[in-house]
């Protein structure tokens, strides 16, 4: 699954992680002298951020992407070098390293939307209780600002969607030629046509949608935990709690590390049952297949016997998603009311304004979307995970190791079936 695609995946992915932190690391201790050094200083505290296009051009940003740049580019030499012989390196880690960043500038636009709220709905709410000095100028050049931010979001979303669409597809093709170079070795598994066209295929759908929303989550989480740890200075005393220091910040990651830890204890059957449930239908389909050759199989009694298996572990699931779901709802309930719950007393106090409000609204929300990402993922990750343990045989067959349990079943029965043929008259 990744040793076609990647180099080395456990070194690379290990390299990668270690990596990203050292330039974080790196970016917030001495980034901003950096950038002041070469003339693109951050912000001056009490200066507002330019609003609209402006925004992703400012001195910061723009130090921002050749800060990005240089690093990616030191990782991916060395990569380069390390792994000259592999065929697939400049997707894996070129075609990697621009995911990240256009996930980055994803976020980025999020932030200029953030920036914009603030002296919207100020606005807004000077001019609905009637303050002097309100013009419809103000208004439109707030507006023509939000069309700027929009039209580089939608350029956004159509280069990620074009990019990510032939990074997956060459990661199945990766994939592909792979296992069919080792066809020999993986012809006697259960369903190994399948595995390889229909499961590498998922296997690759699934990943670009988790990938992106997953590498989206960090930078999000890189980029709006520090404006609301700033933003904290707004509220006031929290109801049971009273004064905290930085208080919006250890709330966004004390909600959501629960919610997250939540779902996946009372969810952590469900990858196996999803596993089981593949296999399941596949033995009650390749029977029928059978009995469309021969009259002698797909007989009614052990058509009953493969439904009835099929029955059972639906049943399971169906039982283990109920308790699952009362969680997962009763949190989203929860979740939805959770932060102005929190602001009350500040809201009582009149230590906000509606701007304020809103952009506290907003990266909290997105704080806490980012780190729920098992939460709202949950689902499609038991699907992916159980599509990996049926890969993770052919992993086994061409490695020479042993074959998972429920494989061995499997090559038992066929056996014994192939015995029963020969004996026929």
């Amino acid at each position: 699954m990744f040793h076609s695609f990647f180099p080395n995946p456990k070194l690379f992915f290990t390299s990668a992680v270690v990596w990203a932190a050292i330039c974080i690391a790196v970016w917030y201790l001495v980034g901003p002298q950096m950038g002041a050094a070469l003339g693109m200083p951050p912000l001056a505290p009490g200066e507002t951020a330019p609003i609209g296009l402006a925004y992703f051009i400012s001195p910061d940003n723009l130090w921002f992407y050749m800060y990005f740049t240089i690093f990616v580019l030191i990782f991916g030499t060395a990569w380069k070098t390390i792994a000259k012989d592999h065929p697939w390196t400049n997707w894996s880690i070129w075609g990697s390293a621009f995911i990240i960043f256009i996930a980055y500038f994803s976020v980025q636009v999020s932030v200029a939307l953030n920036n914009w709220r603030g002296p919207f709905f100020d606005l807004l709410q000077n001019a609905l209780s009637k303050q002097p000095g309100i013009t419809t100028g103000q208004f439109y050049d707030l507006q023509l600002r939000f069309v700027e931010i929009g039209m580089v979001n939608v350029a956004l979303n159509v280069i990620t969607a074009f990019f990510t669409n032939h990074y997956v597809f060459r990661w199945r093709t990766a994939m592909n030629n792979f296992y069919l170079s080792k066809w020999d070795r993986l012809r006697h598994i259960e369903g190994a046509s399948q595995r390889v066209q229909e499961d590498t295929m998922r296997f690759a759908n699934i990943i670009e949608g988790l990938g992106v929303a997953l590498i989206n989550s960090i930078m999000t989480l890189v980029v709006f935990l520090p404006l609301l740890f700033a933003m904290s200075q707004h509220v006031g005393d929290l109801p049971l709690f009273g004064a905290i220091p930085h208080s919006l910040f250890w709330l966004a990651i004390v909600w959501s590390v629960f919610g997250t830890v939540l779902l996946a204890a009372v969810g952590i059957k469900l990858p196996g049952l999803q596993f089981r449930n593949q296999r399941v239908e596949a033995a009650f389909r390749k029977e029928l297949v059978y009995g469309e050759d021969h009259e002698d199989r797909a007989d009614p009694v052990t058509m009953t016997q493969l439904f009835g298996n099929v029955r059972k572990n639906y049943f399971r699931m169906y039982w283990h998603y109920l308790y699952f779901n009362v969680a997962r709802y009763t949190y989203g309930q929860l979740d939805a009311i959770f932060l102005n719950f929190m602001l009350i007393p500040t809201f009582v106090a009149g230590r906000i304004t509606m701007g304020i409000w809103q952009q506290i609204a907003t990266a909290f929300g997105q704080v806490s979307d980012s780190f729920q990402y098992l939460v709202s993922s949950w689902s499609t990750i038991i699907e992916l995970m159980s599509i990996r343990k049926r890969l993770v045989a052919f992993e086994a067959a061409i490695e020479g190791d042993a074959l998972p349990e429920i494989d061995q079943r499997y090559l038992e029965r066929e056996a014994a079936d192939g015995e029963m043929a020969a004996n026929r008259p």
